[in-house]
């Protein structure tokens, strides 16, 4: 089809239209100035027993229609969006007639008369139709004004035009290096099965995020989006990336099916669309061949290991897919609760399907949180030798799996300090995972423990660009820059976390730790007592917090906390390294080493001793010997 309304500059220009974006031009034109709801356009276009993802169908039919017309959703010229009840076509259409007014009584009955766009009312998707002239009936020839133009004016002119567009033409489109993967829309109506396009999203992003060329955003980001209708240009700038994907699942009983497109977002173009249906049991194979596809478009040439882990498509017993969809879902929402039932639904997946490797991984995962400070739902003594075999079998099923070398590097770290073997599978994840911002953020910390305080602040920054919307890993950054004596750069990178929820628990910390570390106690105080507020007592923050009321004289609300986390050392859970700090405060060295010892026996996070608050105790022999033995000593 060849079409331009009256009001077009568009005049001459052939643009080839099939399909449903013809056919929802015809109906469109045909109700032209009227609103033309989307039912009206599902029984029409897509009749009751057709099935189709509608809204996603629609969406891009609408979206091409307005590609070939130069249109926009913004500023329509053409086709005005109405928000959840139609679309408009509010351009003029012209009656296509001679230059000159038409005899009296030679007009075409109504139901006959063209329409100015070319199109008849009867016209099939393959017809072609001539484009409408600017002039409209009873409007005298414009030729009769030409001279106004000199002739080399008109050449000039029309000889940079033809440069134009035979170079714009000639240009292929540019590489994308950077993309989000929006959360795909759940179409089932149960808001139960989110879990569901929850997990399709995540893996969909674990598939590209293994391509080395290509930055994919992390989970967390994109995630902030689930349900927003922002215009996909501004989640672009948010984002900092060239395209994004969005898209929609649908399960009924055992198929289900996955529609993607793929959008160049600052121009807002559709670069490819599919849908992709088959059994849950080949859900898999699905997202494969999703990834495939975006990769071609993406022209981003893979390495051999990169085409091979696409290509690459793993069996998997349908019920152990499903129970670890649902403990990915239960692990991200990182919270002591959250990682219980992520434990639970892990297991389930690997008693359906012993040799499930995603499964193991993810166990690994979430034993490895519930031994952190951050949770502390397990000691370290219980939950890191428990991440470290299921993270060990992971990789001997599939050692390609990135998250599961994160994982076992995680516990070698913060359990074995075995910072050799940490360091080697730390590589080893982001050679296999390049966009696995958790991954980036874990190695930050073995870096720091080290003493690469340059490195570590450029691998959190890497970190920060791959999920740029995490709290955690933007208060990671502040706490880098805190080790690294950065006092005012850490001060203002827990403001920039403030700004994404002022209520963020660890920003307050943060930032209350260095007001401390500058003198600044009234600030610092009220800022860990913030901190505490709002994550329910936490007691590394009691800590701190008392670590300030001693450095600033306040020594009996010192003793007070003290006494209170000494009272509540149970369960494996002696808060060791916490109560050392305080005796630092109190400037009570021998007694801050006693409890560094048994924080040792506990296999404590050594991070800590690098914190500026442990200054008072680097010149004392024992705190060397704790060093060394840890293999720190440097």
């Amino acid at each position: 089809m060849i079409f331009a309304p009256a009001s077009s500059e568009r005049e001459g220009i052939r643009i080839k239209l099939q399909g449903q974006p013809y056919l929802l031009l015809i109906t469109l034109l045909r109700q032209r100035g009227e609103l033309v709801t989307r039912e009206e356009l599902r029984n029409t276009l897509w009749p009751g027993d057709t099935f189709i993802d509608f809204d996603h169908s629609l969406g891009t039919g609408i979206n091409k229609l307005r590609e070939v017309l130069g249109d926009s959703a913004a500023n329509p010229r053409f086709i005005e969006t109405l928000p959840r009840r139609g679309y408009r076509f509010i351009a003029p259409i012209e009656a296509i007639g001679a230059s000159e007014d038409p005899p009296v009584g030679s007009e075409s009955p109504p139901e006959e008369q063209p329409l100015a766009t070319g199109v008849p009312l009867g016209a099939r998707d393959h017809e072609q139709v001539d484009l409408p002239k600017k002039t409209a009936v009873g409007e005298r020839p414009r030729w009769q004004f030409a001279w106004k133009i000199t002739g080399f004016a008109l050449l000039l002119l029309s000889t940079v035009f033809v440069i134009w567009t035979l170079y714009s033409g000639s240009r292929p489109p540019p590489i994308i290096r950077s993309l989000a993967v929006l959360p795909l829309e759940n179409l089932s109506g149960d808001a139960s099965q989110d879990y569901f396009s929850d997990g399709m999203t995540d893996e969909l992003i674990t598939e590209l995020g293994q391509i080395s060329e290509l930055r994919v955003i992390s989970r967390t980001s994109v995630m902030t989006y689930k349900g927003a209708r922002r215009p996909l240009p501004q989640i672009a700038l948010e984002l900092d990336v060239d395209a994004v994907v969005e898209g929609t699942v649908l399960r009924s009983g055992n198929r289900v099916r996955i529609t993607a497109q793929l959008i160049r977002a600052s121009a807002d173009k559709h670069l490819w669309a599919e849908s992709y249906e088959g059994e849950l049991s080949d859900v898999l194979a699905l997202q494969k061949k999703v990834a495939r596809s975006i990769a071609e478009q993406i022209r981003i040439k893979l390495n051999p290991k990169e085409q091979t882990g696409l290509n690459h498509v793993k069996v998997v017993n349908a019920e152990a897919h499903e129970a670890y969809l649902k403990g990915r879902y239960f692990w991200n929402q990182r919270t002591a609760e959250g990682l219980k039932k992520a434990v639970g639904y892990f297991n389930q997946a690997i008693e359906r399907d012993p040799i499930y490797a995603q499964a193991y991984a993810g166990l690994a995962d979430s034993y490895a949180l519930m031994g952190d400070w951050e949770y502390g739902v397990l000691p370290p003594a219980e939950a890191f030798p428990k991440a470290k075999a299921a993270a060990t079998r992971a990789l001997a099923l599939d050692n390609a799996l990135g998250e599961a070398h994160t994982s076992l590097a995680f516990v070698l770290d913060l359990f074995d300090w075995d910072w050799v073997a940490a360091e080697r599978e730390y590589r080893q994840a982001v050679e296999l995972s390049p966009s696995y911002a958790t991954a980036h953020q874990w190695y930050t910390w073995h870096l720091i423990v080290l003493g690469r305080n340059s490195e570590a602040i450029t691998e959190i920054r890497r970190a920060e660009s791959l999920d740029p919307l995490s709290l955690i890993i933007s208060a990671d950054m502040a706490d880098v820059l805190l080790i690294a004596r950065r006092y005012d750069e850490s001060i203002q990178q827990s403001r920039k976390t403030m700004e994404m929820d002022p209520r963020f628990a660890v920003a307050h910390y943060q930032v209350g730790q260095v007001f401390v570390q500058k003198h600044m106690y009234n600030e610092g105080i009220a800022e860990l007592q913030k901190a505490i507020g709002f994550s329910g007592g936490n007691k590394t923050f009691r800590s701190n917090l008392a670590y300030a009321y001693a450095t600033s004289g306040r020594r009996s609300e010192a003793l007070e906390i003290l006494n209170d986390l000494k009272s509540r050392s149970n369960n494996g859970f002696s808060h060791a390294s916490e109560i050392a700090l305080i005796y630092v405060g109190l400037d009570e060295n021998d007694q801050a080493m006693t409890w560094l010892e048994k924080a040792y026996g506990e296999r404590f996070n050594p991070s800590v001793l690098l914190r500026p608050s442990f200054d008072p105790l680097r010149s004392n022999p024992r705190f060397q010997d704790l060093l060394r033995r840890i293999g720190l000593n440097r």
